[in-house]
């Protein structure tokens, strides 16, 4: 790591065969915590090249934990986050309204490490117990739709760098990896991303998979459909810029979007937006991701209609019933 660290402090950057043996050492706990610092903070400095994320991409899915879904049909929904806007759980929620469309969902998520929740704090505040078995996880979607799979029972790496990254406190590399390395391989992915050069990255990524993909950006900054300006949208199939009216039927304000200020408060604020008590901008902003999410896969002719699916989703009470079978399973 000393010569790595070396090599990177001369402003150069590593081959794909370079960084997967370095974050290797990283997720075998070779190296100590403040070399592991150090090399976090490079890319802190500089933006991380295609071959650097591949990689580390190469590193983490060797190491991982496999989980067979046993061909389900999954999509994962899932923002970079490091946004720094601080939001509600939008992508999780986003999650449920897409189960309870009938779209099974594997959602691959972690604690926050750049925000007070990320999907793994508000979904154990929720009651769920994260797990890595397989049958446990496969009966989870069977009865619900839905499975989630906390990223660190799963990637030994991540779990190493937890604790480095929340003291951080700040956006690192690993935020780019995580929607990069779902162990369930899922069918399709709605990915959030928080900038328009990380878009372009994750277009060639996703690119090489032959996977449906959509990427979404709010191009004042949040990695999900914001509803607070229009959002470039691409695809396997091209890019365009949507509107809030064309993806939500209307505008929101950022204030409407902000999240609770401990895990606590963004548990109550997920119950009441999926138990149908949300603000109308709340509810507008979950159901325009819900509906690109369910675009995404291909069963819907057009948008619209996978819009109308997630509104009828929210109102009848099947996502609320999703959460409520997932729980009832712990």
């Amino acid at each position: 790591m000393k010569a790595t660290l070396q090599y990177l402090f001369e402003h150069k950057t590593l081959s794909r065969k370079k960084a997967y043996e370095a974050l290797l050492g990283i997720g075998k706990g070779l190296y100590n915590e403040h070399a592991i610092t150090a090399f976090m903070t490079v890319y802190l400095m500089r933006s991380i090249t295609i071959e650097e994320l591949q990689g580390f991409q190469d590193a983490l899915l060797e190491l991982a934990i496999p989980v067979d879904l046993r061909g389900a049909n999954t999509i994962d929904i899932v923002g970079t986050g490091g946004d720094g806007k601080d939001t509600f759980n939008i992508s999780t929620l986003t999650c449920f309204i897409v189960a309870g469309a009938g779209q099974k969902v594997a959602k691959h998520g972690n604690y926050g490490a750049s925000s007070v929740s990320g999907a793994s704090n508000v979904m154990e505040q929720l009651g769920y117990t994260f797990k890595n078995n397989v049958d446990a996880l496969n009966r989870e979607l069977d009865a619900a739709n839905i499975c989630f799979l906390h990223a660190p029972l799963f990637h030994p790496a991540l779990k190493v760098v937890g604790p480095i990254r929340k003291n951080l406190g700040m956006r690192t590399f690993f935020n780019m990896l995580g929607p990069m390395v779902n162990p369930a391989a899922p069918a399709t992915q709605l990915v959030g991303v928080f900038s328009l050069e990380m878009a372009r990255v994750y277009n060639y990524l996703l690119q090489q998979t032959g996977k449906a993909f959509t990427i979404i950006h709010s191009l004042d900054g949040y990695d999900e459909i914001s509803l607070t300006t229009d959002t470039k949208v691409i695809t396997n199939n091209g890019e365009r810029i949507m509107t809030p009216e064309q993806l939500g039927k209307r505008m929101v304000m950022p204030e409407d979007l902000h999240g609770g200020k401990t895990v606590e408060e963004a548990a109550a604020i997920f119950k009441k937006i999926i138990g149908g008590q949300g603000s109308f901008a709340q509810n507008a902003v979950v159901l325009a991701n819900a509906a690109m999410a369910l675009f995404s896969t291909g069963v819907y002719a057009d948008y619209d209609t996978a819009y109308a699916a997630a509104v009828e989703s929210l109102d009848s009470g099947k996502a609320k019933k999703v959460l409520d079978t997932l729980i009832g399973l712990q």
